[in-house]
């Protein structure tokens, strides 16, 4: 669409550019759409009698330039009008414009009421900078609206990119949080997210200025998109909603009755039955089943002494939803790690962002909490630190595995932990560091998405006790879990060093009740040279986890755990009693 400029006409057609100059071609924005919710569309007119070779027109880089690929073939759906017969040629070309990948023509004599297009592009080569261009070298006026170009080949045919995706998927999600933290209250309240803009067709959702990241989404990832994308992850969806409060401005609790209304809709949406109002909407979409929606959380980092209204607006969701939905889950924002809630609910969410040093010393965290009252939901934490150039070190990880590891061991009261932010785009960093890095073509995990690789088989594992004995104890942490694996039983001891010291370890297990099958049985070690070291386009794998097998294993084991690393045991066992893990 043509929104991004603002609804005020004419405006600038970013992201889109001009191919011509002004005696050829004049392209403006006008409210002329047959999208009543997204008024704004292009208008193109081709004043050369003799045009260019190749025409004139405009053209799209996409997201720092398409990755287009050698025998594969790409959806393009617009919209377009005109008084008189229209020649307009779809192309694929490199970003200069010179090199032609794919092509198509439109030719149609009856346009003169809005008109969807429909066409699949087939790559003849390979360009990773690609670029979409709209041309014609016919003179008269078109108007164009509502353009897309997908892969035809996405992720369970969702949308999404397989690699990106497989990524995710690599890590076991139990839980999509989403649509994220502070994209849910915006800086002011008039650009927060609003579910109900984001679901029905495409085209004829508004789009909304995400005032926070600065930059214009189409929506075209909404709600319903999300929902689905958990439901394929085999992921439980966590729908974090907007309490009527934004960073800079906030409602009364008198006047919260519509976001409250607004929430309860949303919820039908995903639950109720295809015969219900919401429900029918998200039949038409495609999915007559209801969505498993079990957790919402109200707001994102909302209860602090700046947002006074939080705790009624919380309440007024806390009744609303509770009554209507008995079994949904409910997370308030405020903390109760160091006191007791004083309001219902479920879990609470805790966010931390430190420095590394300080994320290490803070694994104990949980250690000191009530175990009586809500469980916690640790859904954002990361070594963050402003003004940090990091993109994501090895040290990073390792302080984020100690602390993981300090949830680990406290499981009976946290229920939920989850890194944050999950993606982003090199060409647009806003924030680092992050877990998955990736350009139009190339993607890597940061040390810290290697970490949580370690922590796949945690849900649902049986935690043990560790005794440490070290006189580098200090700089070290550890956990021992059992879990299955279809017949298999497996003890994992997972170790992190996060000192610059070489330390050696006698590992020992009381309460073994048969060997260990060495065959079966792996260590696996995160490290690298540095301990600042970080993974790159360049050298995507610098800092990744590397398996080897195990040579011998007896009732006692000799580790040696280098400095600044993360080291996995996994012992396949036939059989356990009550262990004991002991360094």
């Amino acid at each position: 669409g043509f929104e991004a400029g603002g609804p005020y006409t004419p405006s600038n057609i970013d992201p889109w550019s001009i191919i011509g100059d002004e005696s050829s071609i004049y392209v403006k924005t006008e409210r002329a759409s047959c999208f009543s919710r997204n008024m704004v569309a292009l208008r193109m007119e081709i004043l050369c009698a003799k045009c260019p070779a190749g025409g004139v027109g405009i053209y799209n880089p996409g997201f720092w330039g398409m990755n287009i690929e050698e025998g594969k073939s790409y959806n393009l759906v617009m919209y377009i009008r005109s008084l008189e017969s229209v020649e307009l040629t779809a192309s694929l070309t490199c970003s200069d414009g010179l090199q032609n990948i794919a092509a198509a023509v439109i030719v149609d004599t009856n346009v003169s009421d809005w008109r969807k297009i429909q066409m699949q592009l087939l790559a003849k080569v390979t360009c990773r900078t690609s670029r979409l261009e709209l041309t014609t070298s016919k003179r008269g006026v078109i108007w164009i609206d509502q353009v897309s170009l997908i892969p035809s080949d996405t992720y369970k045919g969702h949308g999404f990119r397989k690699e990106l995706i497989h990524m995710l998927v690599d890590l076991k999600p139990r839980f999509l949080r989403f649509p994220g933290g502070t994209f849910v209250e915006g800086i002011l309240l008039r650009n927060a997210f609003r579910w109900r803009e984001t679901i029905g067709p495409w085209e004829e959702r508004p789009g909304h200025y995400g005032d926070v990241w600065n930059y214009w989404t189409d929506d075209g990832l909404g709600y319903y998109e999300l929902l689905q994308l958990a439901e394929d992850l085999g992921a439980e969806p966590i729908w974090v909603f907007n309490a009527g409060i934004s960073r800079n401005d906030q409602v009364d609790t008198t006047a919260i009755a519509p976001f409250v209304k607004d929430v309860l809709d949303s919820l039908e949406f995903a639950r109720g039955s295809a015969k219900s109002t919401w429900g029918s909407v998200r039949a038409a979409m495609g999915h007559p089943e209801r969505f498993q929606l079990k957790y919402v959380a109200v707001g994102n980092e909302d209860c602090d002494n700046t947002k006074p209204f939080y705790q009624g607006h919380y309440l007024k969701f806390y009744n609303a939803i509770r009554e209507a939905y008995p079994d949904i889950q409910i997370i308030s924002n405020c903390d109760g790690s160091s006191e007791p809630l004083d309001h219902p609910a479920d879990l609470y969410d805790f966010h931390i962002y430190n420095s590394a040093d300080d994320l290490f010393l803070k694994k104990d965290t949980f250690s000191r909490t009530s175990r009586t009252g809500p469980k916690v939901f640790v859904s954002e934490y990361a070594v963050h630190v402003d003004g940090d150039t990091s993109k994501g070190s090895l040290q990073a990880s390792l302080a984020e595995a100690a602390f993981l590891i300090g949830l680990e061991v406290n499981s009976d009261i946290v229920h939920m932990a989850s890194y944050a932010p999950l993606f982003v785009n090199d060409n647009d960093r806003k924030w680092t560091p992050d877990a998955i890095v990736f350009n139009s073509w190339q993607q890597y995990g940061t040390p810290s998405y290697w970490m949580q690789t370690f922590f796949g088989e945690s849900s649902g594992a049986v935690i043990h006790p560790v005794r440490l004995n070290s006189s580098y104890s200090g700089s070290l942490a550890a956990s021992a879990i059992t879990w299955r694996d279809n017949e298999d039983i497996f003890l994992r001891i997972k170790i992190v060093n996060f000192g610059p010291n070489t330390v050696n370890l006698t590992l020992s297990a009381t309460g073994l009740e048969a060997g260990v099958d060495t065959s079966r049985s792996a260590v696996t070690v995160l490290t690298s040279n540095y301990s600042l070291d970080e993974n790159s386009f360049d050298d995507p794998l610098k800092v990744k986890p590397v398996k080897s097998g195990l040579a011998s294993a007896a009732e006692e084991m000799q580790a040696m755990l280098v400095p600044y690393s993360f080291t996995s045991y996994d012992l396949a066992l036939d059989e356990y009693g009550e262990l004991v893990a002991d360094m």
